[in-house]
């Protein structure tokens, strides 16, 4: 693959995975649609982009996703939603990214990695930047809807080792994407009948949690499948680290949100010790 075409589905991909922050955040703070509704027409929405672009493929691999990973795929989805009433689109992404990293690399440290001595000072950052962004004070996110977000990302986390698992299996990551996908979405289908009465749909909305679903999700997905391939491992895990700066650059563009010196310092410290961690792997192997 060329280096340009490489480089332009790598930028897609990560604009995209920024705008389902923006998407969210833009739905649940201004069009009046309520997390449940969002949530389920944003996975319909994806399941269907997914599936149409697995049934035209030329490509026949195996792969159908399960019911594990798309109970953790909803849990995930529900999470961001909720989460986003709340948060700031940049405080957001940066505690989902961040309890996403954690949680994978907590698996690798249960499976017995070992961490050497400037992945350990990159971990005591990233840890050191949730807390200083947690912390109580002025500046600091609302509580519930950090803890919603941090919960959301575990249940990525979860998905994403279950996905590398089923990928080493030589499945079509797209097609496993699909089956998953298509198995969370009538579940997500049941959320808004648990808001009793609490159902609010606007056209608005609906266009927002589509445009999650279709495009952030599902093409962006697909599109970052169609790169990664070509990537070396290091950088397809180091280019992820400009999400929550994209979704942060979103949030002050599409929503006039303030970025804080709280918030500054945390993302300094969250994106730069995870760099570290993932430097020095690739590195040590």
């Amino acid at each position: 693959m060329h280096p340009a075409r490489i480089l332009a589905l790598t930028s897609l991909a990560m604009i995209a995975f920024a705008a389902n922050s923006i998407l969210g955040r833009l739905a649940l703070r201004d069009s009046g649609i309520d997390a449940a509704s969002f949530t389920a027409i944003r996975l319909i929405s994806g399941a269907l982009m997914l599936w149409f672009l697995v049934s035209i493929s030329s490509k026949k691999q195996s792969g159908r996703g399960d019911w594990g990973s798309a109970i953790a795929l909803l849990i995930y989805a529900a999470g961001f939603s909720f989460a986003y009433i709340s948060l700031p689109t940049a405080t957001g992404a940066l505690i989902l990214f961040g309890a996403v990293q954690s949680t994978m690399i907590g698996y690798g440290l249960y499976k017995g990695e070992f961490l050497g001595k400037f992945q350990i000072i990159g971990l005591a950052l990233a840890v050191a930047g949730l807390v200083v962004l947690l912390l109580p004070g002025l500046s600091a996110p609302p509580l519930q809807g950090s803890l919603l977000m941090f919960g959301a990302g575990i249940a990525w986390g979860v998905y994403s080792l279950r996905g590398k698992s089923q990928n080493k299996n030589n499945g079509d990551p797209t097609q496993i994407t699909a089956g998953n996908f298509l198995r969370a979405a009538p579940l997500a289908v049941l959320l808004p009948i648990f808001m009793l009465g609490g159902i609010s749909i606007n056209a608005t909305g609906i266009l927002y949690a589509i445009a999650s679903g279709a495009l952030a999700s599902g093409m962006g997905y697909s599109i970052w499948y169609a790169a990664l391939p070509a990537l070396k491992s290091t950088t397809a895990a180091t280019v992820q680290l400009s999400v929550p700066l994209l979704a942060a650059l979103g949030g002050i563009i599409f929503l006039q949100e303030p970025i804080s010196l709280r918030l500054a310092l945390a993302s300094l410290a969250i994106l730069g010790g995870i760099a570290l961690i993932v430097l020095e792997k690739s590195k040590n192997r």
